[in-house]
């Protein structure tokens, strides 16, 4: 029987999660077409633009993988981090969002999306009161499907993960408003 290594690789901006079997390697990654990790946001995707979810796109998933969540937010906000995105039960099959995902909180693939911070599904863009904020987006592969209230909430979200994670990664992005 192979032995499946997870190997967490991070720095500050991004963290990559390598799945070693019979020694192949292939990385869990998570990009967009419209910003680099650790780049700026375009306005387009931001509160100041039409404030639509970027297109996202993953590969590399662990195996075993039967569904996915996103979390998204802004730790550098003035009263602790700022939740601007869940989501779960993204099909497995799934390797990408599209730009501009509807901000409903269940999609006709599955997907549900729960509360933010803006007090409403679905994606809410970035909007700093002032400076430049970092903004996570994390995709976690899971080895189950979530049952959860569309009420839920990163919190909701975080805690019924637990013990269903196979793997891990990020993309981040910074903005600052031009006033």
């Amino acid at each position: 029987m192979r032995k499946i290594l997870l190997f967490i690789l991070s720095t500050m901006t991004a963290a990559t999660i390598l799945i070693i079997t019979g020694g192949k390697a292939m990385a869990f990654e998570l990009k967009s077409s419209a910003f680099a990790n650790g780049s700026s946001i375009p306005a387009k995707y931001t509160c100041d633009g039409d404030d639509i979810a970027p297109p996202l796109s993953w590969s590399g998933s662990p195996a075993g993988t039967k569904s996915f969540a996103i979390i998204a937010d802004d730790p550098d906000a003035p009263a602790g981090t700022w939740v601007h995105w869940v989501a779960w039960n993204i099909p497995a099959s799934a390797v990408s969002f599209a730009e501009g995902l509807a901000k409903s909180a269940q999609l006709s693939d599955g997907t549900k999306q729960g509360i933010t911070d803006f007090r409403r599904p679905g994606y809410g863009g970035p909007c700093p009161p002032s400076g430049t904020h970092r903004y996570f987006f994390k995709l976690y592969a899971l080895d189950a499907m979530l049952d959860l209230p569309l009420s839920a909430g990163k919190a909701q979200l975080e805690a019924a993960m637990q013990g269903h994670v196979l793997g891990r990664t990020q993309l981040m992005g910074t903005y600052t408003r031009q006033r």
